[in-house]
């Protein structure tokens, strides 16, 4: 015999030697005997019983769980009934018992065995057989595509029961054989076989595992390999995967290794290595497995949601990232409009560049705006500075452009000290206040996160790419004023809005090409405190939607309502009322804002 204890016990080969050695080492024994030097010699030094002690010990100690065929397979055969037992289940004497058993019968003389190659072995077991068995057995027991009963039924003008018999005498024939001392090398590789499959291997290496799996069986016209399948009880196959145990056991807990977090693939296959999936295909297993992913050199469990997925880019990448970069990595049908607004809505992440996110949990300084960046260089220079330190400060840190940082400093909201630097503007000189609050300004609507948001119904002149005019008092609440400017930046690129005579919005058309919009949908918007121009697209409301729906359409809102009081509370508090306001108190409101269209859907 030429196999060592870890070839007749898989688990041997992939728990830490470390482990083992406490309970496995003999001072009469080589280090790490179990796996250098063959069971019977080991079994000749200090006896069948010692070994299958150790054995024992380490079953309960580190394999309580697993079922005793899995620890020793060859128990499967000898005593399939406690083979399904765990250590847990048993105790430790019961178990020493089992494995003294399968070794002592394992190391029992065997009188003239005949030394024949393993494929002529199995052949002997079918060709004594009859026609119809072997028909049964190579288009059913052992076929990939299994014949139903009925086909066979049919094909031999027998019933279905008959079939059946002869499919059970067919099994009782090959399990007499199996117990047989004949058997005993057939069986010694498939002991071996499990060894070197693992807990899961892709299925087609059980073919390739040696040359003569492929071999054909001349009884059956089958490869061998498709019987030896068959004797490898506790294998699943499942997605071209043969996998130890339950498939959805051994990923789950695979999944369960990386709920800390992403690690390197390196540590991703010696962690899975633990749970006996070989090396050489532990990467394959792990990106096989559903909800991982191998990422940048990390395995990571791959979260649903584009907030988590982002966040899980962010911390493989260790550095900020543009959203054109994030949206890249997470390579998925995610637009680069929704990935920018949820990095700039959730307190998770933090902008620390005009283009740049990072996590916020790293720390660092929060990239504001062109504004408000100058606002703090002037606070940390002791209330003023001089025009040319802060753009030498911002533009050396910042990803922005001198002439944007001097028209800023020239704008809202600063003013010049009397040596010619600047400062920002005293807190008793108003800035510009419009005729309309934006509460009160038609189709500005206010979203739970607090924002307020304008409506664009899209019309052909948005499409052609003309500019459109901003209500005053959006604009205002924008930081706004007559004579000022405001650059929004968007992945589709900048949109300028100035205020002249009255404020304008320039082109929107990429960014309603980013939605595909036609004439008709609508486009909600706003600028963030960063500069940036958020965006939320929603299709034209569909005509056979109710009035009361299609009312709630045009502030946003788009799920169902219970009722037209619930529908009025919604519309209140988008346009700045407090839940408690009445119905008429609502309509009054869309009257002085102008909200015609809404109060047309409302009955008005």
């Amino acid at each position: 015999m030429n196999l060592s204890l870890s070839d007749l016990a898989p688990p041997l080969r992939w728990t830490s030697p470390v482990q083992i050695a406490p309970l496995a080492d003999d001072p009469q024994l080589p280090e790490a005997w179990w796996q250098s030097i063959p069971l019977d010699r080991a079994c000749a030094v200090i006896g069948a019983q010692a070994v299958a002690g150790r054995l024992a010990d380490l079953a309960v100690a580190f394999w309580g769980h697993l079922q005793l065929g899995d620890i020793l397979p060859l128990l499967r055969f000898s005593d399939p009934a406690e083979s399904e037992r765990t250590p847990e289940g048993l105790g430790r004497d019961v178990v020493h018992k089992l494995f003294s058993g399968v070794f002592e019968r394992l190391l029992e003389p065997v009188a003239e065995v005949r030394a024949v190659p393993l494929p002529q072995l199995v052949d002997e077991v079918f060709v004594a057989l009859d026609e119809r068995q072997r028909t049964i057995a190579r288009d059913r027991v052992y076929a990939e595509q299994r014949a139903t009963l009925d086909e066979l039924a049919q094909r031999f003008s027998v019933t279905r029961e008959r079939i059946r018999q002869i499919e059970r005498d067919l099994r009782d024939h090959v399990e007499a054989w199996l117990a047989s001392v004949s058997a005993g090398p057939l069986l010694a590789h498939v002991t071996w076989l499990r060894g070197r499959l693992g807990s899961a291997v892709p299925a087609e290496e059980l073919a390739e595992a040696v040359p003569w799996h492929r071999t054909e069986l001349v009884s059956l016209g089958i490869p061998v390999w498709r019987f030896v399948r068959s004797l490898l009880t506790g294998y699943e196959q499942a997605d071209g995967w043969l996998i130890a145990g339950g498939a959805d056991e051994l990923r789950e807990k695979t999944r369960q290794l990386f709920t800390e977090g992403p690690r390197p693939v390196a540590e991703a296959v010696a962690m899975t290595a633990q749970l006996g999936v070989r090396e050489d295909v532990a990467e394959r297993w792990l990106t096989a497995v559903p909800q991982l992913r191998v990422f940048d050199g990390h395995v990571m469990l791959w979260p649903r949601s584009v907030n988590e997925k982002a966040e899980a880019v962010l911390s493989v990448a260790g550095a900020p990232l543009t959203p054109e970069e994030i949206q890249e990595r997470i390579g998925e049908d995610y637009s680069l409009v929704g990935i920018r607004n949820q990095l700039t809505a959730d307190a998770r992440f933090r902008r620390v560049d005009r283009n740049k996110y990072g996590l916020a949990r790293w720390g660092g300084e929060e990239y504001l705006g062109i504004r408000e960046m100058i606002a703090r260089e002037i606070e940390r220079a002791g209330g003023e500075a001089s025009v040319n330190t802060i753009v030498t400060n911002l533009t050396s840190r910042y990803d922005v452009s001198e002439s944007s940082v001097r028209a800023y400093s020239g704008g809202p909201g600063f003013e010049r000290s009397q040596r010619g630097w600047i400062r920002v503007a005293a807190p008793d000189q108003p800035g510009y206040q419009p005729r309309k609050d934006v509460s009160e300004t038609r189709r500005s609507f206010k979203s739970r996160d607090g924002r307020w948001w304008h409506r664009v119904d899209v019309n052909a002149e948005h499409l052609r790419g003309s500019g459109s005019p901003l209500p005053t008092g959006f604009a205002a609440h924008l930081g706004m004023a007559p004579g000022g400017s405001l650059t929004a930046s968007a992945p589709s690129g900048d949109v300028v809005i100035s205020w002249h005579n009255q404020p304008t919005m320039g082109s929107i058309r990429n960014v309603l090409a980013e939605f595909n919009a036609s004439e008709g949908d609508h486009v909600f918007l706003t600028v963030s405190d960063g500069g940036e121009l958020l965006t939320r697209f929603l299709p034209a409301a569909q005509p056979a939607l109710r009035p009361l729906n299609r009312a709630l359409h045009l502030i946003g809102y788009t799920a169902p309502v219970d009722s037209e009081a619930e529908g009025l509370r919604l519309i209140g508090a988008r346009v700045g009322l407090p839940e408690t306001a009445t119905r008429e108190e609502v309509l009054t409101r869309l009257r002085e804002r102008g909200d015609r269209d809404i109060l047309a859907f409302l009955g008005e």
